[in-house]
Parts: structure tokens; sequence; C-alpha cells
């Protein structure tokens, strides 16, 4: 077996950057620090050695089969704890260096996550973070593929390794004008008549509304679908509609944010790994969000 080590570990890097970069072979020979030439010539190289077609083109466009996206998905970790193994035996993994790929969701664009960010840099000058936003379901995909080594994640991705580090208590904006702003708490059946400004269905957030309207006998009626809650404060503001989302307490102005009746009306904030092993810096990070976020 030794024989495929030694051959196919630089052609198996190839495959695996090119599955994390969708086909693109200009992007992941950029990921590899190599020439696209190269990059082209490791993953035939790797065709030719197994003797299994692992490229489709397209025109200008190149696709992995499924068997090279099988083997990618299953060789990526290995190789990642390779790499960990031979740089603690070196000494090149130092906790102080490296690079961190790390994900968080849309909304927690600004505020906390920013704030927590900022003060990693002070305590950490020397760990660079590439910062990803976007919202679970994709954040999950970058995890399994290894384009992220860590991120938050809203819902909690069952198939990867995760931590609860916090919840969102989801309340009810409306225009601050309403007839429900008299009230201190709102009852989800009061939202009934009500036109809805929601995610599109896609979305964790869309998912927990209609399941919860559902529940309590009536479908939301959805005039609007906005990937952004910013846009969707602000277009609370303006009268077009209501919408659930995550508590703010920085209030876009016209808009009023009500609790909801009850305690179910919220949803756990992860933070989830890509990998079984982390990196030195990576682990810096992970250990400080887990200290700080709550």
């Amino acid at each position: 077996m030794d024989q495929w080590t030694n051959r196919l570990a630089p052609q198996l890097r190839a495959l695996v950057e090119l599955a994390a970069h969708d086909g693109h072979m200009t992007q992941a020979a950029a990921a590899l620090g190599v020439p696209q030439s190269s990059m082209s010539r490791r993953i035939h190289a790797l065709q030719e050695d197994l003797r299994v077609p692992l490229l489709i083109h397209d025109g200008r466009i190149v696709r992995l089969t499924a068997a090279a996206e099988r083997l990618a998905r299953q060789v990526r970790d290995p190789l990642h704890q390779l790499d960990l193994a031979i740089a603690e035996v070196t000494g090149a993994a130092d906790p102080d260096q490296g690079t961190v790929r790390f994900g968080f969701p849309l909304t927690m664009g600004s505020g906390h996550v920013p704030d927590l960010l900022a003060a990693f840099r002070r305590h950490h000058p020397g760990i660079k973070v590439i910062l990803k936003q976007a919202h679970g379901s994709a954040l999950g995909t970058d995890l399994v593929t290894g384009e992220l080594d860590l991120a938050i994640v809203i819902p909690a991705p069952d198939r990867l390794k995760h931590v609860r580090i916090g919840s969102q208590q989801i309340h009810v904006a409306v225009p601050e004008d309403h007839r429900l702003t008299t009230r201190k708490h709102v009852e989800l059946t009061d939202l009934k008549n009500e036109t809805f400004i929601a995610n599109p269905p896609s979305y964790n957030l869309r998912q927990l509304t209609e399941s919860w309207c559902h529940d309590k006998g009536f479908e939301p009626d959805v005039a609007f679908e906005v990937t952004e809650f910013a846009t969707i404060r602000e277009l609370v503001s303006r009268g077009l509609g209501i919408a659930l989302l995550p508590h703010d307490e920085r209030t876009t102005p016209g808009l009023a944010e009500l609790p909801l009746t009850g305690t179910r009306y919220r949803r756990d904030v992860t933070l989830a790994w890509g990998s079984t092993t982390e990196a030195p810096a990576t682990q810096r990070l992970s250990s400080f969000l887990l200290r700080h976020f709550g």
C-alpha cells in the first residue's frame, strides 16, 4: 500500500482542492500555490494511475465524476491529519501562527461576532482569519468539503462535530404603529391574518416560522421572500408586513420587536468543525469562541 502513498499524495491533494473549488482548475491551483499546468498534470496523472475516469469535460467547464467526488471526500480528512501530524513532529505547528477559514451566518454580520473577532485579533495578531458569510446549509457544506475549518452554524449540523454555544430568541417584528405594539407579549395566533415577510423556503427560520404557525392552526401568508434580515426589518418598518426574527437590541427606526408568548420560540447557535482534528490556529479560535460567545 505504501506505493500509493508515495506516488499519489500530491495528486490526491490536487483532487481534494479541485473538488473543493467545484472543478475550477485556476482556483484550485491558486489554493495549492502551483501553476495551473501543474495542477492539470497532477489530476491527469492520478487518472492514469488509478485507471478510473475522474474528469468530465463540458466545453470549457470541467466537472468531477461521481468516483472523483467520492475519492476526494474520503481522502480529505486523512490528508489533513497527515499535515497536522508532520507539522507537530517538525515543530511547524505554531499555535500563534497560521490561517483559519471561519464562517458565520449572514444574520450575524454586525454586533457580537465582529466584536469577538476583533478581540481575538488583538489577542492573536499572528493568526490570519479568512471569513465567509452564508446561511446554515451552505456553511455546513463548506465544512464537509474542507472550504471552512470552523463555523458558527444555525441550525446544528447533525453530520458534523458541533457544540451549542448559545441561542437566539425569536420575536415578532412589526411596524411601530401596529395594533400589537401595546402588548407586552404576543400570541402566535394573533398573527393569523397578518401579511408575513420571510426568508426563502430553504432557510431554517422560514421552516420554523411555517412549523410554528402550522401548529397553531394556520399557514403564514408570505408576501415577500428576502434573504437578508436587515432588509426584512426595513420592509417591516415601511408597513409591508410583519416577520419572525431573532431579537436585535439595535431596533430599526419605525419598527418594534415584541416577545412571543411561550418558551419554544428560539433556535440554537452552534460552533461546528470541518475536521475531527483541529490545527493549532483553529483550536485557538474555537477555544476563544467557546469561552466568550455567551
